[in-house]
């Protein structure tokens, strides 16, 4: 048996171990009690397909709340715990023991689903990082867009820099060059706060936003296209940004975090920031009623975002941000966990996947369990089944937002399915079975 085998084992034992992980036969049991979930639909994606790694580190923050300064300030969060999360997270998704092996893994797989054959990243391809700034957008004057600096809500669940730079520092460690590589929200102002932490830590790295101010670009429209499925008639044409379609690669970098309008906001939602306008800006199609409705079996435009071509087509890495977790927009500030293992701290969390739909189905469960009201309201999952189900979608809408008319339509984004249970935290794969959901749990030490 070899070294890698042996220290594989280990890592999973003390894994389930220090997450009290339930055996399979008692999470058999469980299911027992509470038999909801254990139903997949969809195609599993993935090295692994359908695996969702989930690391939490309770000590990677020691932010006591806003009486403690900013939670993105000095060492509140700790980049050292930040950058082993990370590591941990591409490494049992792809069952490597190594962050450069993990990466390699990665972008062959992708380029091997995509027709590309069994290769690696090359030198000079470029890759995309999308971070979820909805608390930076430009309309919302939580920015001086003058100096570019906070004017409030500088505790929001942004994503972290500290989770950016720990990607930035595994993509420039598996040998990509800062300078191919462009972290961007299209209508969020970079502020200086983010800005400066971020290019102390990883030189070279292109930021663009929606200012353009010192040391950023503004963000620019290509002349790709993104057609909505629906076919609305007389709306302005959506494009994508210029450096989402130059791109070889994207990584979709989401955060854990209920939503008043759609239940909850996670990687599907995270492409609201993927154009060049806003969701509900005048002339062009009102994402908003497709994404908020509480009905079941009706088209979903996020659908759309998450099977275009230059989108999740391009995704080698979808990663969920759970440092902080609260409800959108309401919170200013993030709110505690009071669900096991979290018991009245931080979320404290990274979840990682290649498989878009899980990765979201598992970070609504988490949202479900947290929350009794809006993550549980009619509708929530219906973008996951509309997306799992893209082929043969319950709404029967031909899915195909590649094309001005529903041309090619869209396969299977990848499987949905429900935990067993909030206490075991379970899904099919997890007890045997060969299709669903694998969540496979780290904890840091």
């Amino acid at each position: 048996m070899s070294k890698t085998n042996v220290n594989r084992r280990k890592f999973l034992a003390s894994t389930a171990a220090g997450l009290a992980l339930p055996t399979v036969a008692a999470a058999r049991a469980a299911a027992a009690e509470e038999s909801n979930g254990l139903q997949p639909i969809g195609q599993a994606k993935g090295i692994h397909p359908g695996r969702v790694v989930w690391a939490h580190d309770p000590r990677v923050t020691a932010w006591k709340g806003p009486e403690d300064g900013h939670w993105w300030q000095g060492d509140c969060v700790r980049q050292d715990r930040v950058d082993a999360m990370m590591a941990r997270a591409v490494c049992e998704l792809t069952g490597t023991s190594t962050v450069g092996q993990a990466w390699d893994k990665l972008f062959r797989h992708l380029n091997q689903t995509r027709g590309k054959g069994d290769v690696g990243y090359v030198a000079g391809e470029k890759i995309a990082i999308k971070p979820n700034w909805v608390g930076l957008i430009y309309r919302e004057g939580n920015v001086n867009a003058e100096t570019c600096t906070f004017l409030r809500r500088h505790d929001y669940m942004n994503t972290a820099p500290q989770m950016v730079i720990a990607l930035l520092r595994q993509l420039t460690g598996a040998g990509v060059p800062p300078a191919d590589i462009t972290v961007c929200d299209t209508l969020a102002y970079l502020v200086n706060e983010f800005h400066d932490l971020l290019q102390c830590a990883v030189p070279g790295v292109r930021y663009e936003d929606y200012g353009g101010a010192d040391g950023r670009v503004k963000v620019s429209s290509s002349e790709v296209p993104l057609y909505w499925s629906c076919r609305p008639q007389a709306d302005d044409q959506d494009l994508l940004p210029t450096c989402f379609a130059a791109a070889d690669y994207l990584v979709n970098f989401a955060n854990l975090k209920a939503h008043m309008g759609s239940g909850v906001t996670l990687c599907a939602k995270n492409h609201y920031g993927s154009l060049v306008r806003w969701p509900v800006q005048k002339g062009y199609y009102d994402m908003h009623p497709g994404g908020f409705s509480k009905q079941a079996g009706i088209y979903r435009p996020l659908v759309d975002l998450m099977g275009h071509a230059h989108l999740g087509g391009k995704t080698v890495l979808y990663l969920i941000d759970g440092l902080f977790s609260g409800l959108h927009p309401r919170d200013p500030v993030p709110q505690r966990m009071t669900t096991p293992p979290f018991d009245g701290h931080w979320a404290c969390s990274l979840f990682a996947s290649q498989d878009p739909v899980a990765i979201d189905s598992v970070g609504l469960d988490f949202l479900q369990a947290e929350w009794t009201d809006f993550p549980r309201q009619g509708g929530v999952d219906d973008y996951l089944r509309e997306a799992a189900l893209a082929h043969d979608p319950p709404s029967g809408t031909f899915y195909d937002p590649n094309h001005a008319t529903a041309t090619s339509r869209l396969a299977s984004l990848g499987v949905h399915e429900h935990w067993n249970n909030a206490r075991d935290k379970q899904y099919s794969r997890n007890l045997g079975l060969a299709e669903g959901i694998e969540l496979v749990a780290v904890r840091t030490t």
